[in-house]
């Protein structure tokens, strides 16, 4: 007789969960909005020395502004971000995934409509040189070069991930998301165009946005894989 088939190891429990991570970014994304609405003088404070070091450098150095300016305005521009969201949802919806699609689209275009409107109600003033090396317009809070750069690579990563791509596509896959998503933070303060408040604020929305539409999909697909399994286990009429 042959050997028996080894038993079905249980998966591992994860100890942090999408919505767990995105319920605790926007916790803490809600209390940084208040913070900046009210003004609070501590961070008012560092938001102001963060700036001034950073631009009294970048006034000195032309060239790499240059550089800086190709990065945010080229590379990590909320556009190209949002033209690699739209490759992927028509790439998703040719191969017949369709709802994903969907959720991916609507994701990122929730992101655009959610800074734009907070950047409204906010009304933040963006910071003001008298020797600017960038310009911006309309409100600061949050940014959206930073937010709309987390959503997108977070997306990316997760449907990077559900393909099941190696070991190596996925460490390099991770190390440009993480690279672009610290980058564009990093050029929006270096150009003097944004608070750094404004790039965390960014991030830790973009981050709960991303956390809760996947766990928002894993949801939905968990409920059909349960109604799919009754429809089967009930017995076929003759």
């Amino acid at each position: 007789m042959p050997p028996p088939p080894p038993a079905p190891q249980p998966r591992a429990r994860r100890f942090v969960t999408p919505f767990g991570a995105a319920a605790v970014c926007a916790a803490v994304a809600v209390v940084l909005l208040v913070l900046v609405a009210v003004r609070w003088s501590p961070l008012m404070a560092a938001d102001l020395s963060v700036a001034r070091a950073l631009h009294h450098r970048a006034v000195t150095e032309p060239g790499l502004v240059h550089v800086n300016r190709i990065l945010t305005d080229w590379v990590w521009d909320p556009w190209t971000m949002r033209a690699l969201i739209a490759v992927a949802v028509v790439v998703l919806w040719w191969r017949g995934a369709r709802v994903l699609a969907g959720w991916v689209a609507v994701t990122s275009v929730l992101c655009t409509v959610l800074q734009q409107g907070l950047k409204s109600a906010v009304g933040r003033q963006r910071p003001r040189w008298p020797d600017p090396v960038d310009s911006a317009h309309y409100a600061a809070f949050p940014s959206g070069h930073a937010m709309t750069a987390m959503v997108s690579c977070a997306l990316l990563l997760w449907l990077l991930r559900r393909s099941g791509p190696g070991r190596p596509v996925w460490r390099a896959a991770l190390a440009v998301a993480v690279v672009s998503v610290a980058g564009v933070g990093v050029t929006r303060l270096y150009l003097g165009v944004h608070w750094m408040s404004d790039v965390l604020g960014g991030w830790l929305l973009g981050a709960a946005l991303a956390g809760f539409c996947v766990a928002g999909y894993d949801r939905y697909e968990r409920r059909g894989r349960y109604e799919r399994c009754g429809r089967a286990a009930l017995p076929r009429r003759s």
